[in-house]
């Protein structure tokens, strides 16, 4: 069992956990996972570490509450226990010899960017970040990102904070003015990812995706979370969850996964109102 130190609600649909798991903690490195349980009858799912106190022994993780699990995760409030807290999982984000970095997050996969602004902070990269939004309800980890970032946009669909636009606005208008940096990550929805690479491939700026939004069991047997990269024309098959979850983003077949991802919306929708419905017949 692993105890709930803090919950924090950082937007009306995200939710912020500092788990205590000390071994995590010591050895988890930006870009890694973790995969838990909520109690003993659960699924297990894999959430992304978005930060870790190795002094404390907590591990932070960001979600979002769109199905049924992560509903049953939201319920549990500070104080209680979740069953299962097991990590760190997948390859951690490589961060050698990159002196200019430019990071992408869009939506919850700010979660998963931070930690890697931080490290690249750390190291004393010059760091431009770029975080993009539906709306200024939406925001998450503003503050966070400023503190790490030689240069933080923000950017919202409906202009209703930061600039009006998406991510890859900022990222052309960088480019074309030369500003070139040596790697860029995109982090956060499969359509976002897709364009920040088509945008960058023009320049021949490298581009690193982070594929957790198709990892479902996290240790590859569920073939869910598959990938078809074309490596110089050959066709090669690799797992987000074991291989990654970061790829080179010009291999990365995208209409492929996100046709595959679409797959299981029907299913999810119908657990997460029946989860709901349960918690309603409780109250």
């Amino acid at each position: 069992m692993y105890l709930i130190e803090d919950k924090k609600r950082l937007n009306p649909t995200v939710t912020q956990m500092d788990i205590v798991a000390p071994l995590i903690a010591k050895k988890a490195r930006p870009g890694q996972f973790i995969i838990l349980r909520v109690d003993e009858e659960g699924e297990r799912i894999p959430l992304t570490i978005a930060g870790c106190d190795p002094l404390k022994g907590t591990v932070k993780i960001i979600f979002q509450i769109v199905g049924s699990t992560t509903l049953k995760l939201d319920k549990k409030e500070k104080g209680e226990y979740i069953e299962d807290f097991v990590g760190p999982l997948g390859v951690a984000t490589e961060t050698n010899n990159i002196k200019k970095v430019c990071i992408i997050g869009g939506g919850v996969g700010c979660a998963i960017a931070l930690p890697i602004a931080e490290e690249f902070h750390r190291l004393n990269a010059e760091v431009t970040t770029i975080i993009g939004f539906r709306n200024k309800d939406l925001v998450i980890l503003e503050d966070e990102f400023r503190n790490c970032s030689d240069r933080m946009i923000l950017m919202t669909d409906d202009g209703s904070y930061g600039e009006k636009g998406n991510v890859t606005v900022p990222l052309k208008e960088m480019l074309e003015k030369g500003e070139m940096p040596d790697r860029i990550f995109a982090i956060g929805p499969l359509v976002m990812m897709k364009f920040t690479t088509l945008t960058a491939k023009p320049f021949n700026v490298p581009v690193t995706v982070s594929m957790n939004p198709i990892m479902i069991d996290g240790t590859g047997m569920c073939g869910c979370c598959r990938l078809t990269l074309d490596q110089d024309g050959k066709k090669i098959i690799k797992f987000a969850c074991i291989d990654g979850p970061d790829f080179n983003g010009y291999e990365v077949d995208f209409d492929e996964v996100m046709s595959r991802n679409r797959m299981y919306d029907e299913f999810e929708r119908h657990a997460y109102e029946k989860t709901c419905n349960l918690f309603k017949q409780e109250v």
